[in-house]
């Protein structure tokens, strides 16, 4: 039988370093009636880093997105993001914050009445300070990026799963935002296109360097991110060298009832002697 979880030790100064520190949770508790489902976690999103977070159903994964967004607020600690408390913070300012947030839902969360374009261009139409023409630009070029230029005038309805995730993923980027959250991005999609997706976050990781949380049931995308970059002349992901790291760091993040029980990259993760966690990655 595995042994009972320990919270990984980690010593959180009063205040964040804004520059490098994209996304900070210092000592975060929340609890859903009688159910603890985070007590007393903290980590780091270092600027420019990938985190991919894991743990069972139930363990507070997509919490940790929410928390971030400001869309729950936690029973004790403290998040900061880009160097703001979101849980001191007003609806107002969250708002502003989030504009520098880009999110790609489970399951896409596309409009089924919105034309691709009009899904991808949602959040700069919202704005309403971008002109039509840049609208369009920004549109294709996002499209472009997932290779779906030529789906515009679609709906979703018309779209495959992978091709509805895509659009999502454009979406998300098309305000060039500071920061990605990504909600079980390849859940409920075949291998093939899972890869296909996991490529493009690749990618994105690779190319623009945005810091981003990536919450996801497999592992396996995750270590394919850790020992894949995208190669921008052939225009595909290639594996790194054996036991090469990337340009861009990726960490594993792993949560067990309610405690952070690793945080770290896949060679650490790899080597761990804790029980639960060989079982885990096994």
């Amino acid at each position: 039988m595995a042994a009972p979880p320990t919270a990984i030790e980690q010593r959180l100064p009063s205040q964040p370093d804004a520059a490098a520190d994209i996304v900070v949770f210092d000592n975060v508790s929340i609890a859903f009636d009688e159910n603890r489902v985070l007590d007393g976690i903290s980590f780091r999103l270092p600027k420019g880093e990938t985190k991919a977070i894991f743990g069972v159903a139930g363990a507070g994964k997509s919490t940790i997105l929410k928390l971030t967004l400001g869309l729950l607020k936690p029973d004790a600690g403290h998040i900061y993001v880009l160097g703001d408390d979101v849980t001191q913070m007003s609806e107002d300012a969250l708002f502003e914050l989030c504009r520098k947030i880009g999110m790609v839902f489970q399951e896409s969360a596309l409009f089924d009445s919105l034309t691709v374009r009009e899904n991808v261009a949602f959040r700069l139409l919202e704005e309403g300070d971008v002109t039509e023409e840049e609208v369009e630009k920004r549109v294709l070029e996002a499209l472009s990026f997932v290779e779906l230029e030529n789906t515009v005038d679609k709906l979703p309805s018309e779209l495959s799963g992978g091709m509805r995730r895509r659009v999502a993923i454009a979406r998300a980027i098309i305000t060039q935002p500071e920061i990605l959250l990504y909600d079980s991005p390849t859940g409920g999609l075949d291998p093939v296109t899972s890869t296909t997706i996991v490529q493009l976050i690749v990618k994105q990781r690779d190319v623009y360097k945005t810091s981003s949380l990536l919450v996801t049931h497999r592992l396996q995308d995750a270590f394919t991110m850790a020992t894949h970059y995208f190669d921008r002349k052939a225009n595909e992901m290639r594996p790194l060298p054996p036991g090469a790291r990337g340009e861009v760091p990726m960490a594993f993040l792993i949560l067990r009832d309610g405690k952070v029980i690793f945080d770290g990259d896949a060679h650490q993760l790899a080597q761990s002697k804790d029980e639960y966690i060989r079982e885990y990655i096994a």
